[in-house]
């Protein structure tokens, strides 16, 4: 199965590198991206091969993901997923949290919409004022208390409520993103702490993460109980940020109801919307 999942990954990513990207002509094509015969000369390495990885017959080395993630100039969330996807741990395996102009650009341009970008760990790393506005996430002084999965499984909100099927979705994320942050970053010891702690203090996480459930959505529905306004019930959906591992997730209401009229006037009392980095999370 990784075999198959490396080649695809190799493939798509071939297919949606411009030519330009990587200094070669654009010219006239029949195919998008670059052709087998162009990654193989930019990583030293035959067209055939190039096929083989791709389709899932042949196990690439340590030096061919490298050569392959060099030629292409791929990000490093790229890059770490091609070694975990080949069964080799990356070059330096520390989950990055640099709030990159990808993430910038969601928080100043949806500053409406309560939203909080997060690391591969789950550790928030920037929010905006929407999101602080729902006065929902209190601070502990805990070490995880910016850890989504922390908050989660150890030290929930008591304003944040979800059905029992939401809730399901909403811890089948976590860990799976928990799981494959692990597999990417296995040299992060900030990472394998949280992970060693959440399995000692919660016999929930300790179940799933032993037998990890499929994820299905990402995306799950809460009520969030505002001191003022009363509670509203918001999606929350995790997008992506590709090239940083980072992911924001959006918190919006249905248009039109009740929910999203409270939720406008909780962002409008607001005041000035601003973007608000905080710190890593974790020992250390």
């Amino acid at each position: 199965m990784e075999r198959h999942e490396f080649g695809a990954a190799v493939r798509q990513l071939r297919e949606s590198t411009a030519p330009a990207a990587v200094g070669l002509p654009d010219g006239r094509r029949r195919v998008r991206g670059l052709r087998r015969e162009e990654l193989g000369d930019l990583a030293g390495m035959s067209a055939d091969y190039v096929r083989r990885l791709e389709q899932g017959r042949s196990h690439p080395s340590a030096g061919v993901v490298n050569a392959i993630a060099r030629a292409l100039r791929v990000g490093r969330a790229d890059y770490e997923r091609l070694c975990a996807l080949a069964g080799y741990a990356a070059a330096d395996g520390q989950v990055p949290d640099d709030v990159g102009p990808g993430a910038m650009r969601l928080l100043e341009r949806f500053v409406d919409t309560p939203m909080f970008v997060s690391d591969a760990a789950m550790n928030l790393v920037a929010v905006n004022s929407a999101f602080l506005a729902l006065r929902h996430w209190e601070r502990t002084g805990d070490p995880w208390e910016w850890n989504v999965a922390w908050r989660t499984f150890c030290d929930p909100f008591s304003t944040f409520r979800q059905s029992a099927a939401d809730a399901t979705d909403h811890q089948t994320i976590l860990v799976a993103r928990l799981r494959s942050a692990l597999l990417r970053y296995p040299a992060d010891a900030s990472l394998a702490a949280l992970v060693d702690e959440l399995r000692s203090r919660s016999g929930l996480f300790d179940t799933l993460w032993r037998e990890p459930r499929p994820v299905t959505a990402y995306e799950s529905s809460a009520a969030f109980v505002h001191p003022d306004a009363g509670a509203v019930t918001l999606v929350g959906s995790l997008l992506a940020i590709p090239g940083d591992d980072l992911a924001a997730l959006m918190l919006t209401a249905a248009p039109g109801s009740a929910d999203a009229a409270r939720l406008a006037e909780i962002v409008e009392d607001a005041g000035e919307p601003a973007i608000i980095r905080v710190g890593r999370a974790g020992p250390g």
